[in-house]
């Protein structure tokens, strides 16, 4: 691989991590009270946005969604099954319960991802159409349902008020 190819892909992760940032410091700047800065925060993050996804189209890292989904199932199976146990572990061995929380909610939706992008691709091979489905988000530990927002995150224990319907 070119050292481009490497810078691309370096930056590419830097501008995602820039995008989610701001718009962290944006919700942070609203809470204070601050909205015209949460305007700057969010644009400079859609900029951010638009530099990633430059990064990643010439890094040649964007496929067709068959492979793209096979892309996703294996970097979220990784997360469940490799990364977040291994996180895990270790804030459990430090006694970090603010980071066992968030790394054992995010493992657990990790695993659902896979689940749905799986079912994705194996109606796509299948060469089914993918039915239509809503998806909800919960604004806690972001648990991904499909349909309808439940009652209650099975996850987190959120209320139904916390869920997003993505569209």
């Amino acid at each position: 691989m070119s050292a481009s190819n490497n810078n691309l892909k370096a930056a590419f992760a830097g501008e995602s991590q820039a995008n989610r940032r701001y718009l962290a410091f944006a919700k942070k700047a609203e809470d204070e009270g601050l909205p015209q800065i949460a305007v700057l925060f969010r644009a400079a993050a859609e900029a951010e946005t638009v530099h990633a996804m430059n990064h990643l189209r010439i890094a040649g890292e964007i496929g067709m969604t068959i492979s793209n989904l096979d892309e996703a199932i294996s970097g979220e199976t990784f997360e469940f099954t490799k990364m977040y146990p291994e996180f895990l572990e270790v804030s459990k061995q430090e006694r970090n319960k603010q980071a066992e929380w968030s790394f054992n909610v995010a493992n657990q939706v990790e695993e659902i991802h896979a689940e749905l992008f799986q079912k994705a691709l194996n109606a796509l091979k299948a060469n089914e159409e993918v039915p239509k489905t809503d998806y909800y988000v919960c604004k806690v530990c972001g648990n991904t349902v499909e349909n309808s927002a439940p009652d209650r995150c099975s996850i987190c224990g959120a209320p139904h008020a916390q869920f997003l319907k993505v569209t």
